[in-house]
């Protein structure tokens, strides 16, 4: 007796893996098959299977699915809660037999029954409840079938949550998506020319969205015609760094509009980050205006960024364009400094994020400085464009064994050499 009852246990699990491996299209469609394996194995002499569906804003559950060799209830036939205790139960016990009361399910040729809880519970002013109730009925309920049952119920409530698991990543997923193309669309092309310089943009995210922004804005004041160059790092990772990048560019935008200084761009957008992001604040930015000036004056304004590299053709010297205040959002009311230097020609300046000069390689060492430096000086005579994919290039190839991961952007500012 006990090897058959084994042999028919084994033979259960398998059936039950075998139907919650198998794909379905949504629970409805699940749980209909699986009701209706269980009912037609002849071993358990079940005479019929009922799938109930809570209904989250009362005390009452509807009926779905019906199959089985039994009178049919009626379409959408209602039990409450009162009238069935045991589904007021069966959160706390999981499976449960009982005789039969409701006089609709009498006439249907339903005597006796087991029910199971599946799926997620149900929480509301009437109690707890089960989002499915699984409900089996025959002349004889055998120990055997209401044993499997409660495996049943709890391996279909573990499928249940994981299909829920996966449309929730799938809808995250397609969100993502929609993100990085709303991102891609507010990068602008990478290369732009202003006045006698050549300008080229490259942003390389570690994952469909980042923190990494850029943008060139052109406008004229003072009927001097500029060019303002913006690269932001959103310190945070992933969607919520994306969403800071994008709150920076949409202020930023909306402050060039009315021509404010550069300091009281800072000063404000400083204080918005601190204000609109509590727990996820800091945000590195760089930004500078080019000017078409006969000197080619260069205002700029850092708010702890990576510092800049400008190269200098006439001595082939380099300087660091390094902070003029703090990182955006830490402290409100910072103040920054705008400072100034002038491109001649020749002159290169090259602004990075983080990803770029922090890439490590298998030693872990940091690309850094001094690469980039080399490279300017190897490259020197070479276009913007050609420039930044050198070095982006360098870049990839030396954190490539690694599992280094940071968004990487790089602007590469040159001014024409004069004739």
């Amino acid at each position: 007796m006990q090897k058959e009852q084994s042999s028919l246990q084994k033979r259960i699990y398998k059936l039950v893996e075998q139907i919650t491996n198998e794909k379905f299209n949504d629970e409805v469609s699940f749980l209909t098959n699986l009701v209706k394996r269980v009912v037609d194995i002849p071993d358990f002499e079940i005479i019929g299977g009922r799938i109930w569906r809570k209904n989250p804003e009362d005390n009452t559950y509807s009926i779905i699915y019906q199959y089985g060799n039994v009178k049919k209830i009626p379409e959408n036939y209602t039990l409450t809660v009162d009238d069935q205790p045991v589904l007021k139960e069966l959160w706390q016990k999981g499976t449960m037999l009982r005789r039969e009361t409701d006089q609709i399910l009498k006439e249907s040729g339903i005597f006796i029954y087991s029910v199971t809880g599946v799926g997620e519970i149900i929480k509301n002013k009437y109690g707890r409840f089960y989002e499915y109730v699984l409900g089996f009925n025959a002349e004889q309920i055998l120990q055997s079938f209401y044993e499997t049952l409660s495996i049943i119920g709890t391996v279909a409530s573990s499928r249940l949550k994981d299909y829920k698991l996966l449309k929730y990543q799938e809808k995250i997923q397609r969100d993502i998506h929609k993100a990085a193309d709303i991102q891609k669309g507010l990068l602008p092309d990478h290369s732009v020319s202003f006045s006698d310089f050549e300008i080229f943009g490259l942003c390389v995210p570690d994952s469909e969205v980042g923190g990494d922004y850029f943008d060139y804005f052109q406008s004229l004041e003072n009927e001097e015609d500029r060019l303002g160059i913006l690269v932001a790092d959103a310190a945070s990772k992933g969607l919520s760094a994306a969403i800071q990048a994008l709150f920076v560019s949409g202020a930023v935008k909306m402050a060039l509009k009315f021509s404010p200084k550069i300091s009281a761009i800072f000063y404000n957008l400083n204080n918005l980050i601190y204000e609109t992001f509590p727990l996820e604040r800091f945000v590195t930015l760089f930004y500078c205006e080019l000017t078409n000036s006969s000197n080619r004056l260069v205002l700029y304004s850092n708010a702890g960024h990576v510092e800049p590299i400008h190269y200098r053709a006439e001595d082939e010297s380099f300087r660091f364009l390094g902070s003029t205040g703090g990182i955006l959002g830490i402290v409100p009311n910072q103040r920054f400094n705008v400072e100034n230097t002038r491109l001649r020609p020749g002159d290169i300046m090259v602004i990075v994020t983080d990803g770029i000069t922090e890439a490590q390689n298998e030693n872990n060492e940091m690309f850094g400085h001094e690469r980039l430096i080399d490279l300017i000086k190897l490259h020197k005579e070479s276009a913007a464009k050609e420039i930044a994919l050198l070095i982006m290039e360098a870049v990839q190839h030396f954190s490539a064994n690694t599992n280094y991961n940071d968004d990487k952007t790089i602007i590469v500012i040159k001014r024409k050499s004069s004739q």
